[in-house]
């Protein structure tokens, strides 16, 4: 593969890239630059996290090579699944096999927990570095990369450690680039501010748009009503059965007409088109016939228009992800161990 060609693949359907210069020359200079994303095991994965997915995939056909970090010991900071190390490493597991269902590049792409890393003492050095670069209103501002705000520093002084570790990730996997939702900029930002005060090299920040709840964000802050693990009933979950996503389409906000904030429609412009090129309706010709739409515009005016109605909208939509998601079904099919282990351990909670 050319370089321009790695070069459009990584960047495509990418919302923001700091920056595209610094991009550009690691892409021409570095036939396999190291990429980096991490997440909390902390709950079933839903198709918010399918962007970062087919995200990464791309990435390290493009020649990345690519490392998904299991925040394990962030995970428990942060108080998910009762801050029991144990119950968040079985949902680690799960998490990997359904990376591994999105037919990640097993060669490319490595699964590293931050239990691997954080008995190094040259960690801690690197945290010790990062926090005396770092003032603490600029690490209470980074507190919402973990779903919190300032205050809550002062119930538990662990929050405050979770930012620096962040950025410490970061740093010790030696990666060229940090990816993730536009939640995880205020980290990754840190990480170029704290590099250049350092010398140290600074990662290109690259971050995808979020997904909304299925209730709608109600013109809020994408990052504060995001699509969330914590609510099954308002997300997709990426193991979810073709049924059960049909019922939680079939009651998504979605109001005719109207295109802004519309969670149905979000899902089109940003998992869709992105990893599909298209979107396909298909009805009755008593309502219209079928119609095929090639770019996200063109499904956004017709809808606008009233040329769609929200039930054909949903039900078309529940289609294309059942599609979508059918090789990871698959996947838990023939390695059923990880997805009972993740689904015992809920259940146990909710009890």
């Amino acid at each position: 593969m050319q370089d321009e060609e790695r070069l459009r693949l990584i960047k495509k359907d990418v919302t923001e890239i700091i920056t595209d210069g610094e991009l550009e020359k690691l892409i021409f200079e570095k036939k396999n630059p190291k990429g980096y994303i991490g997440f909390e095991p902390s709950g079933l994965m839903h198709v918010g996290q399918a962007i970062n997915a087919l995200k990464i995939v791309e990435m390290t056909r493009a020649g990345m090579d690519f490392t998904i970090f299991m925040a394990d010991w962030h995970a428990k900071i942060n108080d998910k699944l009762d801050g029991d190390i144990d119950k968040i490493r079985i949902c680690g597991e799960y998490m990997k096999h359904c990376f591994l269902g999105f037919e990640v590049d097993p060669d490319k792409t490595k699964f590293v927990y931050a239990s691997d890393i954080v008995d190094k003492a040259k960690y801690w050095e690197t945290f010790v570095h990062i926090s005396k670069a770092s003032s603490l209103s600029r690490i209470k501002r980074a507190m919402t990369i973990m779903g919190r705000d300032e205050d809550d520093a002062e119930m538990d002084f662990s929050k405050l450690v979770y930012p620096p570790m962040q950025v410490a990730d970061i740093f010790e996997l030696e990666v060229d680039i940090a990816y993730g939702g536009l939640d995880q900029r205020h980290a990754h930002m840190l990480a170029r501010d704290v590099a250049e005060k350092l010398g140290w090299k600074k990662p290109i920040a690259m971050h995808s748009w979020l997904l909304p709840s299925l209730t709608g964000s109600g013109r809020m802050d994408a990052t504060q009503n995001k699509m969330s693990k914590s609510d099954p009933k308002t997300s997709i979950i990426v193991n979810d059965s073709p049924e059960s996503i049909s019922e939680k389409i079939s009651k998504a906000f979605c109001p005719p007409n109207d295109v802004e904030d519309n969670p149905v429609l979000a899902i089109a412009e940003r998992l869709i088109f992105p990893a599909n090129g298209r979107f396909s309706l298909l009805r009755s010709e008593k309502f219209g016939g079928d119609l095929d739409f090639s770019e996200f515009e063109s499904l956004r005016d017709a809808y606008s228009s009233g040329k769609i109605h929200p039930k054909d909208l949903k039900e078309n939509m529940a289609r294309e992800l059942a599609d979508m998601l059918a090789p990871v079904r698959k996947h838990f099919e023939k390695n059923p161990k990880p997805l009972e282990g993740i689904m015992r351990l809920l259940a146990g909670r909710n009890q």
